[in-house]
């Protein structure tokens, strides 16, 4: 068995890994990458392997630089599944789209000043016809169930608590069914504890070899507990003063997220809230607006405080000075209007979208304030502007920055160090190796120093294109997955009372979703075998999902 690493491993951006066993090809995520000019040309460059040889496509969560070259990938001759959690395939479906609404646009201005200089004309990465036929081929699943690929091949889809739909990918893989088998882990971007909206990450209780991120490997998330009051306190002196308050934000995630801590803070009373309340508040991104209504559709994976506000009624996800732009008259007319107001808008790291035009009017105006909220990768705008350049370029025009620039780490999505290191630490089988990924080479090398000396986990940094060769473990594929759960070969008491139980409260709402749901006639039996099991336990986490969707829509 090999893996090889073809992105995010010599930069952030771009993850894409490649396992191969007996015949079969397995790619862990296929991003796009970000950042200079350099790495964004990367994109068109040849893959390492042959797409149409890849058998399966595992996909971690909806952000480009994890799915972002899919529709390429599929141009070039994939014709495998591409398997995901439900939210994911929801929020791609806009996602890959509006990138590849992006890659036009840039093919076009390009191709207009190529024009007039006498140059070959270019084409896009992809095109939208590309990005919506790539959808056929994705697979959702649901958070929690064990899928059978194939004899040797299983997978697990479990929350990582960094976006709506993103996983911890754990696969159970065997190259002789009647021998041994071993299990990796994918961790994928890992979120934050106590994150609103969705779940903590999901620990691992064992793993023969894992693959973690480490965007902030070596840096810790300041004032994570008090973020809201800085940005309140910001929001108040910027508009006081006759500012506009810019916030370059991630459509999916990180939008979704400020909007339901603002409405959090409208609904306590303190001495600004009156003002506060005056103040409008734009959300200036279609795509924001699209994920956010995919977010409402998806609340049967939010955490239980979101859940509870969504069955009482109360909306999370909009307040009464909340406004979604649709038009780019609208978008245009922001900068028109002398009003101070609060401007969300794409993209997070300011290289494509109508950020940057809200950047070009507002960089300049010391009244104004620029507030980060994610990660900024190197060499983009964002990252540019947040390390102090006083004279950025905007549309080919030069910009002064004299507005106030601040750096909001406490929103972050990525874990910290800390928050790494506690994840690692919850595995009772500590993998055999650690394979760090998807952060900058200073923040990789620190981690893994603090992974080796505090866990005694073995590290290896991979550079590109790098093979490796896995050493098996010594338990079957079907002894693993039993362990995963550790259910025994007999049904429990619990078990049987939990599916029993869930079975009466689907029976008495059954006139709302008789359509819904084809449920099988039978008493279970005493003793159930473990594949029994998880036939079982799959089909329950099915109807958890109908009994969480159902009530969210019986309390709209």
């Amino acid at each position: 068995m090999r893996i090889s690493f073809h992105g995010a491993v010599e930069a952030v951006t771009g993850s894409c890994h490649l396992l191969e066993f007996n015949d079969k090809k397995v790619l862990l995520d296929c991003g796009q990458f970000q950042g200079s000019n350099r790495e964004e040309r990367m994109n068109f460059d040849e893959f390492d392997f042959v797409p149409s040889e890849i058998d399966y496509l595992l996909l971690s969560h909806c952000h480009i630089d994890h799915c972002g070259r899919i529709p390429l990938l599929v141009k070039r001759g994939f014709k495998g599944d591409i398997i995901c959690t439900k939210p994911t395939y929801d929020l791609c479906k806009i996602m890959l789209l509006d990138s590849a609404h992006i890659h036009e646009s840039e093919a076009e201005w390009e191709n207009r000043k190529g024009k007039r200089a006498g140059k070959k004309t270019v084409e896009p990465l992809y095109t939208q016809e590309d990005a919506d036929y790539c959808m056929k081929y994705f697979k959702p699943k649901l958070y929690g169930q064990v899928v059978d690929i194939d004899d040797d091949f299983s997978v697990r889809f479990l929350d990582a608590g960094h976006v709506l739909g993103s996983a911890i990918i754990e696969m159970w893989i065997s190259e002789d069914i009647n021998e041994e088998a071993l299990k990796i882990v994918f961790s994928g971007d890992l979120g934050i504890e106590n994150k609103p909206i969705l779940n903590d990450p999901t620990y691992i209780e064992d793993a023969d070899y894992a693959i973690i991120e480490a965007t902030y490997g070596n840096r810790l998330h300041e004032n994570t507990e008090s973020r809201m009051d800085e940005l309140i306190d910001i929001i108040l002196k910027t508009t006081r003063r006759g500012g506009n308050v810019v916030i370059p934000s991630f459509a999916v995630g990180r939008t979704q997220e400020i909007i339901y801590e603002l409405n959090k803070y409208y609904d306590f009373p303190h001495k600004d809230l009156d003002e506060l309340m005056k103040i409008p508040v734009y959300i200036d991104s279609p795509l924001a607006s699209k994920a956010t209504e995919i977010f409402k559709l998806n609340s049967q994976v939010f955490d239980e405080e979101t859940r509870e506000l969504l069955i009482s009624g109360n909306n999370p996800l909009y307040f009464e000075n909340l406004n979604f732009v649709q038009s780019a008259l609208e978008s245009k007319a922001l900068n028109e209007d002398k009003t101070s107001k609060i401007i969300i808008s794409a993209s997070g790291m300011c290289e494509a979208g109508r950020i940057k035009h809200h950047l070009k009017h507002n960089l300049w105006r010391p009244e104004s304030s620029i507030v980060f909220v994610g990660y900024q990768a190197q060499n983009t705008l964002g990252r540019r502007i947040r390390d102090g350049e006083k004279l950025v370029k905007i549309f080919g025009e030069e910009i002064n920055v004299s507005s106030e620039v601040y750096d909001l780490e406490g929103f972050s999505g990525h874990a910290d160090r800390n928050g790494l290191l506690k994840w690692l630490g919850a595995f009772k089988k500590k993998p055999k190796k650690l394979f760090i990924v998807h952060g900058e080479e200073d923040a990789k090398t620190d981690f893994a120093k603090e992974v080796e000396s505090s866990l005694s986990i073995e590290c290896i940094i991979p550079r590109d294109g790098e093979i490796y060769e896995l050493e098996r473990n010594k338990l079957s594929v079907s002894e693993i997955i039993k362990n995963i759960s550790s259910p025994p070969r007999a049904m429990q008491p619990a078990e049987a009372e939990k599916i029993e139980s869930l079975l009466r409260e689907i029976d008495s709402v059954k006139e709302l979703f008789n359509n819904a749901l084809n449920l099988t006639e039978g008493v279970l039996n005493e003793s159930v075998n473990v594949e029994e099991y998880n036939r079982i336990n799959n089909r329950l986490i099915e109807l958890e999902n109908a009994v969480m969707n159902l009530t969210i829509l019986a309390g709209k």
